[in-house]
């Protein structure tokens, strides 16, 4: 355990400055002045610069679209415009095979020569500057991003607009961040203020970037950090209406109210996307792992997944490109039967092989797609509904489950359609989807590439018990005292015979002829005194501390160890607020961990019985 006291020249030591008498302690506030929350008003400071990354974001999204939109019309049909067109309609041929083969070969030179952190999802990437970069992204990885996913996307790529966005909006947002004098956790909000802004300026879903910010980005549900991540999502959402129009992004005319039989059905819709969500992560990281075996650089390995959408797009031009058009055919139910069967197989065969070969897109439209056309064949097999209906629960369940953020997915779905009548039944297939694939997988899509690099992501939220529990709970109160007169080698004589009551004490208060509390002797200050030359004459409250750090009952257990590790020590007495000097109880690591210990059987110990027959433990 660390000491305070391995400083010889600790005002305690022998041969230090002489024994003083102080106490660090909390400041003494009333006892009702623990809060539901821990923000401040550093909130403001926060959602101030929220505001001009939704406004950069909304910009930037704006500048994506634009450019995709460019390089189709260029690649696929010789003008340069603007004007949001599918590749499906190109009349090359053969010919079109070669385009998402030059996309791939630019895609590659980028990563090799630019970066290679632009290579991916977004969401991974986005993932990984969170948890080992402290929230900092390269400038050049804003403006590679964005540019090598158009370049992907327009030459046919069968991905969304979803995955870079969310990585350069969060790149825009860690850059803003950067200018400041802002801590990890502030560059994080802001990192992710972006991500989210960028995905409700693309998509008009303001209500699920938010929440696709808390399932999948934050780590946490704290204030500090939602509300800045709402502003930036309110402000980029407001600015799509002028720069690229209102949504719903894919109206639909709305169902009537569903039955009973309806959500019984959707379980089984869930389901099957549920293990479709299985297969589809399985299927991408089999291709990624075929591409590492190949004698070649990974520079070209676009090149080779630029192949397999172009041969795909010869097949089936629907899986080119991000596939909006397909997306409304899907929802207004105008695709169903073989075409179903055609374009859920190929989309998902090709997305694979260009995803594992470590382009740059998204996966959120691709998921859209195949969950759609998987619902939708099996709307043929369904007595109720319409292929539209199932084409929209079982995406919202693909998406659910693949990316396993199923209230994500629902919100997001509603907002795209704007057919609330359905929420009841996409609530039910994206959790049962979630369900599934949580207990068939270790890891979801996103986290999976995570965890190939080395790090590991839990993707559950809980209180931590030293948010909730008093120090008062778990303190030693049985504290073992010995007095301020007795000598080190009185002390180190009754360790030395075993003496049960300071066995294994790597601490041990000390208290005057009254019994309050005057200081407190450690294992390290007992040794060193020992060996310091007339030591074992000393008095244990010379050889020990006088200026302690207390604890008070009455507080949380956080801030006890937050000021055991400010001050790096491992032990605390505990004091009476009003009275520093009456000792109360004692907490070491025992103490700490009996917070731990109490999750641990909620979690794992099983009982039965009334209340009667367990109370509560005496707090």
């Amino acid at each position: 355990m660390t000491e305070i006291d391995e400083d010889p020249s600790h005002p305690t030591r022998p041969g230090g400055r002489g024994p003083t008498t102080a106490t660090t302690a909390p400041p003494l506030l009333p006892r009702d002045e623990l809060a539901d929350f821990s923000t401040d008003r550093r909130v403001l400071v926060l959602s101030g610069m929220a505001v001009a990354i939704g406004v950069a974001a909304a910009l930037v999204a704006y500048a994506l679209v634009w450019l995709i939109a460019v390089i189709t019309n260029l690649a696929y049909y010789q003008t340069f415009s603007s004007h949001f067109v599918s590749p499906a309609g190109n009349r090359l041929g053969f010919w079109a095979v070669l385009i998402p083969v030059v996309g791939g070969l630019v895609i590659g030179l980028m990563a090799r020569y630019g970066s290679e952190k632009i290579r991916g999802h977004g969401i991974p990437e986005a993932l990984e500057a969170i948890l080992i970069g402290r929230s900092r992204v390269e400038p050049r990885v804003a403006v590679l991003k964005p540019i090598s996913s158009a370049i992907s996307i327009g030459t046919g790529g069968p991905f969304g607009a979803e995955g870079p966005i969310i990585m350069t909006g969060g790149a825009v947002g860690s850059l803003i961040a950067q200018l400041f004098h802002l801590s990890s956790a502030e560059r994080k909000t802001l990192l992710v203020a972006g991500a989210a802004a960028g995905m409700a300026a693309i998509f008009a879903t303001p209500l699920a970037a938010v929440l696709l910010a808390v399932e999948l980005l934050l780590f946490e549900w704290k204030p500090r950090s939602f509300i800045p991540v709402a502003v930036a999502s309110v402000i980029a959402a407001v600015l799509r209406v002028p720069l690229l129009g209102a949504g719903p992004i894919f109206p639909v005319p709305g169902h009537a109210p569903l039955g009973v039989g309806t959500l019984a059905i959707a379980v089984a819709v869930g389901l099957a996307a549920g293990l479709a969500s299985g297969l589809l992560t399985t299927l991408v990281y089999a291709f990624e792992d075929l591409f590492t075996k190949l004698p070649v650089h990974w520079m070209w390995w676009p090149i080779l997944g630029g192949l397999a959408v172009g041969l795909g797009g010869l097949l089936d031009p629907r899986v080119l490109g991000v596939g909006y058009d397909t997306i409304q055919d899907l929802l207004a139910g105008h695709l169903a039967g073989f075409s179903a069967v055609s374009l859920l197989i190929l989309k998902a065969v090709v997305w694979s092989v260009a995803l594992g070969s470590g382009t740059s897109g998204g996966v959120l439209a691709p998921l859209l797609i195949m969950g759609g056309a998987l619902g939708a064949l099996e709307s043929s097999l369904i007595p109720v509904g319409d292929a539209g209906l199932w084409a929209t629960v079982s995406m919202a369940a693909m998406m659910g489950g693949t990316m396993r953020s199923p209230l994500t997915a629902i919100l997001f779905t509603v907002e795209l359609t704007h057919d609330w009548n359905l929420l009841p039944a996409l609530l039910v297939g994206a959790v049962v989807a979630h369900g599934a694939t949580v207990l068939l997988l270790r890891r979801s899509i996103l986290t999976e590439k995570v965890a190939r690099h080395g790090h590991h992501l839990v993707r559950e939220y809980s209180v931590d018990p030293f948010e909730v529990h008093r120090v008062g709970e778990v303190m030693d109160r049985g504290v073992v005292t010995i007095p301020a007169t007795m000598t080190v080698a009185d002390l180190s004589a009754r360790i030395a015979a075993g003496d049960p009551a300071l066995t294994g004490r790597q601490g041990i208060p000390i208290v005057d002829e009254g019994g309050e509390l005057v200081g407190i002797i450690t294992r390290s200050d007992l040794m060193r005194a020992m060996e310091a030359e007339g030591g074992r004459e000393a008095t244990v409250l010379a050889a020990g501390t006088r200026d302690l750090v207390v604890g008070y009952p009455d507080e949380l257990i956080r801030d006890a160890v937050s000021r055991m590790l400010g001050h790096d020590i491992g032990r605390l007495p505990i004091v009476d607020r009003h009275d520093h000097r009456r000792l109360l109880g004692y907490l070491g690591r025992a103490g700490v961990m009996r917070a731990r210990v109490r999750i641990y059987e909620e979690e794992n110990l099983r009982e039965r019985g009334s209340a009667k027959e367990h109370p509560e433990p005496h707090q």
